[in-house]
């Protein structure tokens, strides 16, 4: 190992691990980087970064070689002449994270992309973000010097985790240093109380709540708001932690002792009846700018986020409406970056708030791999400056799922190894693993996101992946072929062959509407969840089985009227050709289920390019075929041709 030597006040310890620069007060894990533009010599530098504010930061810079360093290699402050200026890349901004968990980790996978660098501010020298992190400091994020000594480095100062000095952050303002989001809002979303009260005042729909200082108050509150009761800590509340409730009077002290006295400062809650827990993630621009993500149903297990599922499977009036109540209370707070915004869905329809992030969020880590814009490039974008990106889905459904401690120490590494082997088995499957050193029960090590076309589909592979029995995935039907009787079954099964010739999974059931209408129901109004697209519907003589589907599933569908025993098909035609308005139902020649499917191909085709490969060389070989027959008429004339 070389020990170099800066100066009496720090020096450089360079070996086959990450350089560690220990100066008289900190200690810094250091990455080695290109040479600067200024100086062609590649030694360890304390260089300057020229910030929106104007004033220049130092930052840490070390170089790929191991040269002493002295101040002939010192480099010279970026130009403040802003038309001489020419950013490289992205930004040149610094971007300090305070906090190096895993959402700090993901942030510094979302800026190598980009090649924006991150520092992070973390105790822990082994933390999840290190690795991956431009510079570390190592240090605590919530002491006021080391914070203060930490904004010196960078450009824009940000948070991982809101538990920080905020009065710190106050006093970095005022002194011109640029944070984001602002500290008044990380003062707000510190304590659960204030947020609560500083939501109320702008009109955000909240459960009730009040302050309580004594058992006495927690009684009244119980009287006033009934049971179970929710009791909260105001500070260092989190993934369950700083939570209880009471299902009593005789309750209120276990639960009380359970949150560490009224010492810590509590408040209660009128229990929510909701039906779902939303979340929407709400970026916000330094000019001012918002965009939301979709709307997502979040699933908690021991009050932690367990399972994500985006989109939330809601009404388009519940989606709007939660959409509207996040983006009014991310507007109430100050500061650029991404906010995630928690909701209760009540029985009643109301969407309630419940909590707010200030920064990426577990509710968002699905964004990695379903949207065009992720959570974490979005934050930084928000920071920095740049414009927000795009923030929706690319791909119809997603399902995360964390991946939470089963067990301490080796035995819970052994299991999460063993759940990550299946995942990578499986279709659509993304495992995030955050490389944490230690393995504790409920801890959250990493995550697994599934993305395909449905979320029936989803849920079918991410059981399999949980399922120690089976590892094997069933592809779910794309178009279901449904028919009112098996005398249909000889013109319907044209469409289960053009369907196996284009390589479209699909099922084939009998589903009468005058016989089996219970069934009929059930498969229309479950087809969507299941992972089917399309729907094409056989019936003859009244057929009533294609409208009467059409109305109760979004999907589309294609009736294919058959021909009875009279009339020829033409009253199943007409049938199926008069549904009143708003309850579309395609159709096609009488017995002509081939082009129903290939109607279905087409559709499917619209995001799947391979079949719109396939349908094009479909359409070449059938002109091909005519131009065959066309050029053997032509040779041997129509009577041979008719004779053979």
């Amino acid at each position: 190992m070389l020990l170099l030597k800066q100066s009496s006040a720090a020096f450089l310890v360079v070996g086959n691990t990450t350089p560690v620069l220990h100066t008289s007060r900190f200690t810094y894990k250091v990455k080695p980087f290109p040479a600067s533009r200024t100086h062609s010599s590649q030694s360890f530098t304390m260089s300057n970064l020229h910030n929106p504010s104007g004033k220049l930061n130092p930052v840490l810079a070390c170089g790929a070689s191991a040269l002493p360093c002295s101040s002939s290699h010192e480099a010279s402050p970026i130009s403040e002449n802003k038309e001489d200026k020419h950013v490289h890349g992205v930004s040149e901004l610094i971007v300090g994270v305070l906090g190096g968990g895993q959402l700090g980790r993901m942030l510094c996978q979302a800026a190598s992309q980009m090649g924006i660098k991150v520092m992070i501010l973390d105790p822990s020298e082994n933390c999840s973000a290190s690795a991956l992190s431009y510079s570390h400091m190592v240090d605590s994020f919530d002491d006021s010097s080391t914070v203060e000594e930490f904004a010196k480095r960078c450009g824009v100062l940000t948070v991982e985790i809101e538990h920080v000095d905020v009065e710190t952050l106050e006093k970095l303002e005022k002194q011109g240093v640029d944070c984001q989001p602002k500290a008044s809002t990380i003062r707000i979303i510190q304590d659960k109380y204030m947020q609560k009260v500083h939501f109320s005042q702008h009109d955000i729909p909240l459960p009730e709540f009040m302050e309580i200082d004594d058992i006495e108050g927690a009684r009244r509150a119980g009287e006033l708001f009934g049971y179970p009761l929710m009791i909260k800590s105001k500070r260092l509340a989190y993934d369950g932690r700083g939570n209880a409730v009471a299902n009593s009077q005789d309750g209120l002290s276990s639960a009380l002792t359970a949150l560490g006295g009224f010492s810590r400062g509590l408040y209660v809650e009128k229990w929510a009846p909701f039906v779902k827990e939303l979340a929407v993630i709400v970026a916000r621009g330094r000019d001012g700018s918002m965009v939301c993500y979709p709307v997502v149903e979040t699933v908690h297990r021991d009050n932690i986020c367990h399972i994500v599922k985006a989109p939330a499977d809601v009404p388009w009036k519940i989606n709007k409406l939660a959409t509207d109540v996040a983006q009014k209370a991310v507007g109430s707070l100050e500061g650029a970056g991404v906010f995630a915004v928690e909701l209760f869905l009540t029985e009643d329809s109301q969407i309630l708030l419940n909590e707010v992030a200030p920064r990426p969020h577990n509710s968002g880590h699905q964004t990695i791999e379903c949207c065009y814009t992720s959570q974490f490039e979005q934050h930084l974008r928000a920071v920095v400056g740049l414009p927000l990106g795009d923030p929706s889905m690319r791909t119809p459904a997603s399902i995360m799922y964390n991946i939470l401690g089963e067990d301490d120490g080796e035995a819970g590494f052994k299991l999460a190894h063993k759940l990550i082997a299946r995942a990578l088995c499986v279709p659509g499957a993304s495992v995030h693993w955050y490389d944490k050193p230690e393995m504790r029960k409920q801890r959250k090590m990493g995550h697994i996101t599934l993305v395909g076309r449905s979320m029936g589909v989803l849920e079918q592979r991410l059981h399999c992946i949980l399922s120690e029995e089976s590892h094997q995935v069933h592809e779910t039907p794309r178009v279901g072929i449904i028919m009112g009787s098996d005398s249909d079954l000889p013109v319907m099964k044209d469409a289960a062959k053009i369907l196996d010739m284009f390589g479209v999974t699909h099922e084939v059931r009998i589903v009468s509407a005058h016989r089996t209408p219970k069934m009929m129901f059930a498969y229309a109004t479950s087809a969507h969840s299941r992972g089917v697209q399309v729907i094409i519907a056989g019936a003859g003589g009244a057929a009533h089985l294609p409208g009467m589907v059409a109305s109760l599933t979004p999907l589309p569908v294609i009736g294919v009227p058959v021909r009875a025993t009279r009339l020829d098909g033409v009253d199943s035609l007409l049938s199926i050709v008069q549904m009143p308005r708003g309850v579309p139902v395609a159709t096609v020649a009488i017995n002509n289920a081939t082009n129903a499917a290939l109607l279905a191909v087409r559709m499917l085709g619209i995001s799947d390019s391979d079949l719109v490969s396939r349908m094009s060389q479909y359409q070449e070989d059938m002109r091909d075929e005519n131009m065959v027959k066309g050029e053997k008429l032509e040779t041997q004339g129509w009577e041979s041709y008719l004779n053979q």
